[in-house]
């Protein structure tokens, strides 16, 4: 059991730090195609970044899930890893930044293979310590899905608040060429 584990954890982390820097890319890459756009980073604003880690983390979740038929808590150990991610990445972002003023790209990029790290290790402690009670699954696989709705709908309709604002260049959402 220890070595799945291991596995698991492994593979996790290459597919969601390959995945989030893929689509960091991505959208850049097909010249701007609006139908990635909701996958992928469309700015570099900090909603952006969390989008990153979200769809790798919500792609591994439904390809770990047939070899985790038994664990009752599996969706919603999947939903608190994602909350987990989605709150690290803006916390660490903002709390560099605070007390530095700026943060270069590499303390960028290694907060998104930090949070990673974290929320695995998140994910092998609560499957292992099977003490987060999931009484209703399907809730939990009801809320990943409503956070991935949010990720699309705020690609196209985005909030002008400072989450969603690029701070390079100044735009909220996908920036007018």
């Amino acid at each position: 059991m220890k070595q799945r584990s291991i596995l698991w954890q492994t593979a996790g982390f290459a597919l969601i730090t390959f995945g989030g820097t893929i689509l960091h890319f991505l959208y850049d890459w097909t010249g701007g195609n609006i139908l990635i756009a909701p996958f992928s980073g469309v700015n570099e604003s900090t909603w952006e970044h969390m989008k990153l880690l979200f769809w790798p983390l919500f792609l591994f979740a439904l390809a770990q899930q047939p070899f985790f038929k038994g664990q009752n808590n599996y969706w919603c150990v999947k939903l608190a890893e994602i909350m987990l991610g989605l709150v690290l990445i803006p916390v660490l972002f903002y709390t560099y930044n605070g007390v530095f003023g700026e943060s270069p790209d590499w303390i960028n990029i290694a907060i998104f293979y930090i949070t990673a790290l974290l929320v695995l290790f998140f994910e092998w402690w609560a499957f292992r310590r099977d003490r987060l009670q999931c009484k209703h699954p399907r809730l939990a696989v009801t809320a990943i899905c409503l956070i991935g709705v949010l990720f699309v709908v705020f690609t196209f309709t985005t909030p002008q608040i400072p989450l969603f604002q690029d701070p390079l260049l100044g735009v909220y959402g996908i920036p007018n060429n």
